[in-house]
């Protein structure tokens, strides 16, 4: 290794470099996870994680970066913007959406190219640079591909404070962003945390639709709308589904009432442009792809991973809430026979939804 402890001008070359490759900050976490270890035990204890099995599955290598790759003596963490640059007045244009029951509604992360690939190979990129600066190091990078607990060590870093809701808050750009991690065997010195600045403001934790945040940083992801659309993969319990409105992946009620959100970024990386109209798609639209085109339209999506089966079950509890509000007769007709069609290729869970869907017409009655 050509790098003769020079670390401090070094530190300053990778934030450059991690700029120039798009990303919006970096900063540097030591191994240590402190309080988050027991919270993540605790949480695990409590069966809070649902059907996510891989939550618990790999021990303390979760939280402890030096368990997970030998040799880790910092973690490298970076953050990049994912608010689409064409969005004009977007939370004015999120709630709209929230009130149209016909509207589909798609996480604003998830409308462009999925950003696992994208940070990964950022990151790659910014360790050959690296690399070409020190010679070789030990490193592996990450994008919320492995068990780390990159919130805790986002936070820890200083580039944000985890919030209520438990996602990272940057005081500058809210948390409409990405994070990914590099895990290094440098001596690299390490950024001071930040204070959190949520106070006594509970705003996420009141606009939760299903009560899933049940207190400070604790998430029942049972309950959770992102966990029922993305991860849960079986029969969503029928008293969530009045209340999943018209959310067919993810969710993102809590961002759109967080006060630091009104400083969000916007991002310049055109692989988070949205695609498919997602962003203004109607559940009757994308409800009426066939299986080759969701394949197809979600090519490179972090959509695709849900399958179509998953795809069909979340709109048909979508369209079901569309049915007990009060339509025209005309509406209501057309859904119920797009319903109906479905039906008739439909495996046996999605026909579960699809029957629950077309009862709730009565329900409007």
């Amino acid at each position: 290794m050509k790098f003769e402890g020079q670390l401090t001008d070094f530190v300053v070359k990778i934030k450059s470099w991690a700029r120039e490759l798009g990303f919006s900050e970096l900063r540097i976490a030591d191994v240590d996870p402190g309080i988050a270890e027991i919270r993540l035990q605790k949480w695990l204890a409590c069966h809070f994680h649902g059907e996510m099995n891989y939550m618990a599955g790999h021990g303390t290598k979760r939280s402890r970066p030096d368990e997970l790759v030998p040799g880790t003596r910092r973690v490298i963490v970076a953050r990049m913007n994912y608010l689409s640059s064409d969005a004009l007045d977007w939370k004015d244009t999120e709630q709209a959406r929230m009130s149209d029951v016909l509207a589909a509604r798609v996480s604003m992360y998830a409308r462009g190219r999925d950003y696992h690939r994208v940070i990964r190979s950022r990151l790659q990129k910014l360790a050959d640079r690296m690399q070409e600066e020190i010679g070789s190091f030990g490193y592996r990078v990450f994008a919320d591909s492995a068990p780390v607990m990159e919130v805790a060590f986002a936070s820890k870093a200083g580039l944000g404070w985890q919030g209520k809701n438990n996602l990272l808050i940057n005081r500058n750009a809210g948390s409409l962003f990405f994070i990914g991690e590099m895990l290094v065997d440098l001596p690299l010195p390490v950024d001071e945390a930040v204070t959190s600045h949520c106070g006594q403001c509970r705003r996420c934790i009141d606009a939760c639709p299903t009560g899933a945040i049940i207190g400070d940083k604790l998430i029942d992801a049972r309950k959770c709308i992102s966990y029922l659309t993305i991860e849960f993969k079986g029969v969503i319990p029928i008293e969530f589904r009045p209340l999943m409105g018209n959310r067919i992946y993810g969710c993102d009620d809590c961002q759109l009432v967080c006060p630091w959100n009104k400083f969000a970024e916007k991002t310049h990386i055109d692989d988070f442009s949205v695609r498919h109209e997602l962003d203004s798609a109607t559940l009757c639209d994308l409800f009426a792809w066939t299986e080759k085109e969701f394949l197809n339209n979600t090519e490179g999506s972090p959509i695709r991973r849900i399958g179509y089966e998953c795809w069909c079950r979340n709109i048909a509890i979508a369209l079901g809430n569309a049915l007990r509000s009060k339509l025209d007769d005309e509406t209501g007709k057309q859904i119920l026979n797009m319903l109906s069609e479905k039906r008739k290729h439909a495996s046996e869970m999605v026909t579960e939804h699809i029957d629950w869907a077309m009862n709730q017409s009565n329900e409007s009655d």
